[in-house]
């Protein structure tokens, strides 16, 4: 059985991993892949854009299979384009992916559903822009309405911070296309949970609970960055939550899609802000999160294959998935610099010191081969992920893996699971 896994990013690694580790045992192949994923298969050398390269490598190699990562493929139209010829493929079609490509039709669906969501209006022209952010205060939140690889979004504390943030998407084009509209947002108050849900069209399965870390400093300071980590499971999606989520979010929203004629096929992330046991959606995402991907399927108990099957035949049911009982912490370790500039090449030593301790995996995102030696490639370059009984072992295990490896200028958030800890009683002297 082969297998291709599209992207090379941490996620990709995690799946690659995943799904190498099923008992069919695949043949894995990703594209363009990166070194994590060197060690489960063969790398090509499309990106995950090149669609005619990857479209052409299928009509040669027939795969059985082919899972796609990111974002860009997906909105891009790849699903669709390998559908056409014949490919079993997981991950929705390019109609489906716009829940991602654009906040501005996501809204749409938001509102037109009944779906928990902030206030929110859409602008081409910046002084609009600027004098609605004036009538509204802040905080508010300023996003691109396309796709910017995660920083497109500006949660701004003041009304200054608000209208130069407009100003560089709208007139700096500091997101390119994607930032030739904004959409502008209520400011959402509360904590933030991500629910990853399988869907095949008809049938949703939701998948255990994470809680990502978005800001790049410790006390959840600075600017924003792809995540510097995240935990699973996260208490405060208890029993009330996962219900309503069920029906207000995912219910709602498949339904108002059903009415424009789009069928949903793959993963829908709700990205969630909770308060009261009341969650709103503060985004959505075509695609498994990173770094949730990691904390997740390092708790999914068994097989990936039969539940993405299911996704793709329209038979997908809640015995397809099983959990460990096991917590589950990623810490991300980043490049310095980043989420601005950052050095790429630099060496990273004592990655099979890290993969050594107990019930941890080092999955790789921006990385690459550089000879027998692995080299930095990227903003985020690792995701140390450990299972723990509890998440203070697993945050244990995590740190220990993390202590070990090294890069130059390396980076990573020491407070991962902070809110958390917090709850049992455990103050790290974050808040």
């Amino acid at each position: 059985m082969k297998i291709l896994v599209v992207g090379n990013g941490g996620r990709e690694h995690t799946l690659a991993w995943k799904l190498a580790n099923d008992s069919a045992k695949p043949e894995i192949f990703c594209t363009p892949g990166n070194a994590g994923t060197a060690g489960l298969g063969t790398n090509l050398g499309f990106g995950a854009t090149d669609l005619d390269g990857i479209q052409g490598w299928c009509a040669e190699n027939k795969p059985d299979l082919v899972v796609i990562g990111p974002e860009a493929p997906l909105c891009a139209g790849l699903t669709d384009v390998l559908e056409a010829d014949g490919i079993r493929v997981f991950g929705p079609s390019k109609a489906a992916a716009e829940m991602e490509g654009s906040k501005q039709f996501a809204k749409e669906i938001m509102k037109a559903g009944g779906v928990p969501t902030s206030a929110y209006e859409t602008f081409t022209d910046p002084d609009e822009a600027c004098v609605y952010v004036r009538e509204r205060g802040a905080p508010i939140v300023i996003k691109a309405d396309g796709l910017a690889a995660g920083k497109g979004v500006t949660v701004a504390e003041t009304v200054e911070q608000a209208e130069a943030a407009i100003r560089d998407a709208l007139e700096g084009n500091a997101f390119g296309d994607a930032g030739s509209r904004v959409v502008i947002e209520d400011f959402l108050v509360g904590e933030e949970a991500s629910i990853l849900a399988l869907i095949d069209g008809e049938n949703v399965v939701m998948l255990a609970s994470s809680q990502d870390h978005k800001r790049i400093f410790e006390k959840d300071e600075g600017p924003n960055t792809g995540g510097m980590g995240a935990y699973s499971p996260a208490s405060i999606v208890n029993e009330t939550v996962l219900k309503k989520v069920k029906e207000e979010v995912y219910d709602r929203t498949l339904a108002e899609l059903k009415k424009r004629g789009i069928t949903y096929k793959g993963v829908l992330y709700a990205g969630l802000m909770i308060e009261n046991d009341q969650p709103s959606v503060v985004e959505f995402n075509c695609r498994f999160g990173d770094p949730e991907t990691q904390c997740v399927l390092a708790r999914w108990d068994g097989d990936m294959l039969p539940a993405i099957n299911g996704v793709i035949d329209g038979n997908l049911s809640e015995e397809m998935i099983r959990w460990k009982d096991e917590h589950s912490v990623c810490v991300v370790m980043v490049a310095g610099g980043y989420p601005g500039d950052y050095a790429k090449g630099e060496e990273i030593e004592n990655l099979g010191k890290a993969n050594a301790v107990d019930d941890t995996v080092v999955f790789h995102a921006g990385t690459a081969l550089d000879g027998d030696k692995v080299v930095t490639a990227g903003g985020r370059v690792l995701g140390i992920t450990s299972l723990g009984k509890d998440l203070p072992d697993a945050l244990s295990k995590a740190y220990i893996a993390v202590e070990t490896i090294s890069f130059k200028d390396a980076f990573y958030r020491n407070d991962i699971a902070h809110r958390e800890l917090k709850r049992l009683g455990i103050d790290l002297n974050n808040e």
